[in-house]
């Protein structure tokens, strides 16, 4: 019988459903949003988005209002994460 407090990947993406979600790219991206759905290649549609990209010139914020993002690109996933703001 498996262990109650053990919590599958995929149900640990649905439990943040409605939240807000902060993703690390593999592309040296880093994206917080809302987490409004996702499937089983963990696609996800986010709203509410800022992207954050470290680029030559700095760092580079994107505003969107809603995307649909690739799972296939995904890093890392940190629930309830917020980005801090450069001073």
């Amino acid at each position: 019988m498996p262990n109650p407090s053990t919590l599958l990947p995929l149900e640990l993406v649905d439990k943040c459903i409605g939240s807000r979600i902060h993703i690390i790219m593999k592309n040296d991206k880093e994206i917080v949003g809302t987490l409004l759905g996702f499937d089983d290649f963990v696609n996800m549609v986010l709203e509410d988005v800022t992207e954050y990209e470290n680029t030559a010139e700095g760092r580079r914020v994107t505003k969107l209002d809603q995307i649909l993002l690739s799972g296939n690109n995904i890093t890392m996933l940190v629930p309830g994460g917020e980005m801090p703001d450069a001073s």
